[in-house]
């Protein structure tokens, strides 16, 4: 007898997504294609001012049964990387960090 294949995928990634506010159009969480809803990924779009006013992040893992705001540990990531990168932030990406961090410089 043949065992069938295992719907459940092998890797436990976490999936990352934001929430964003659109103004009058209301607040949504951004549609993200599979292979780019990483940390990684996430980090980049606000550095590259992807996101309009972004609220919050939520990472996900559907196969260990977790979910957890995760915003101010992206927050940190994204002032690191801008800092030694030097990197200019969109105003939405600015009020993001300056919600979660305390510190945050109003000139980037």
């Amino acid at each position: 007898m043949r065992k069938s294949p295992s719907l459940v995928p092998h890797h436990h990634t976490a999936v990352y997504i934001v929430l964003d506010d659109f103004g009058r159009l209301g607040r949504a969480y951004r549609e993200t294609d599979e292979n780019e809803a990483d940390e990684r990924t996430i980090i980049e779009n606000f550095l590259a001012g992807q996101y309009w006013r972004p609220v919050k992040v939520v990472a996900f893992n559907s196969d260990e049964r977790w979910s957890c705001d995760v915003s101010e540990i992206i927050a940190h990531e994204v002032a690191e990387r801008a800092n030694s990168e030097g990197r200019k932030l969109s105003h939405g990406t600015r009020a993001f960090l300056k919600t979660y961090l305390a510190h945050v410089a109003d000139e980037r």
